[in-house]
């Protein structure tokens, strides 16, 4: 039996057909044809292909033998990729994005750092696990009072505000009863291996994670590992130090 198969009437080659149930009509169909002189199926001069159906509504057909050390691919498009388009544009891009969970708002913060304005650089936090880890963001603005003068041609937020900014967070995640943390003993000892990777402007997200790494609370230190991203790519890395100590 020889087998064909017919992707927007462009390619035509013996293939292994593996489908899901879930996809209805795509634009592809295989034909099958006996030649009944021939007890083997016919040779062909097309390489083998292999065909999947992958949750992106695309078809891939990858070949089996190489060519020139590399093998020879093509990736059709069916009419779900048409649909499942339109339906995102249907959806206005405002409502596309969901907003950033509040696990700790502005005031909660201001209950626990004793940072004030214009210094106070975390606006919330989405994730909170105390004496662990916290993950909180600060929007960069242009009416922060740093841009005026870094720079006034090119607003860049300073990478050491941004180490300031990943030390609150993690004063965040220090600052608790069963740690040993208070806010009136508590200090920013350190820093090591601090990178920049890209400049933070104005209109960015600064999503902060602090996680701590050691404890010892003997001497009142505690080595955290931090990092800040905007869209999801690091743009501030580094370990830190803090000193914590007790109210009396």
């Amino acid at each position: 039996m020889e087998v064909t198969i017919a992707v927007s009437k462009s390619i035509a080659s013996p293939c292994l057909f593996s489908s899901n149930p879930s996809f209805s009509r795509p634009n592809l169909y295989l034909q099958s044809s006996f030649n009944s002189s021939h007890s083997q199926p016919k040779r062909s001069s097309f390489s083998p292909l292999s065909l999947s159906i992958s949750s992106n509504p695309s078809f891939h057909l990858h070949s089996k033998k190489k060519v020139s050390g590399s093998s020879r691919s093509f990736i059709t498009r069916s009419s779900l990729d048409d649909a499942s388009h339109s339906a995102d544009e249907a959806i206005p891009i405002e409502k596309r994005f969901p907003a950033f969970p509040t696990v700790l708002d502005i005031n909660q913060i201001r209950d626990i750092l004793p940072h004030r304005f214009p210094f106070l650089l975390v606006d919330r936090v989405i994730e909170y696990n105390p004496g662990v880890s916290a993950v909180a963001i600060k929007n960069v603005t242009i009416n922060d009072n740093f841009f005026p003068g870094h720079f006034p041609e090119r607003p860049i937020m300073p990478g050491v505000l941004m180490v300031e900014a990943l030390a609150q967070v993690g004063g965040l995640v220090m600052l608790q009863p069963e740690v040993g943390g208070s806010r009136e003993n508590f200090f920013f000892a350190g820093i090591d291996k601090v990178r920049f990777r890209k400049p933070v402007i104005a209109g960015d997200t600064l999503v902060m994670r602090m996680t701590l790494v050691k404890l010892q609370k003997r001497f009142g230190i505690a080595k955290m590992e931090g990092k800040a991203y905007v869209g999801g790519e690091v743009v501030c890395e580094g370990e830190f130090l803090m000193a914590t100590g007790s109210s009396e």
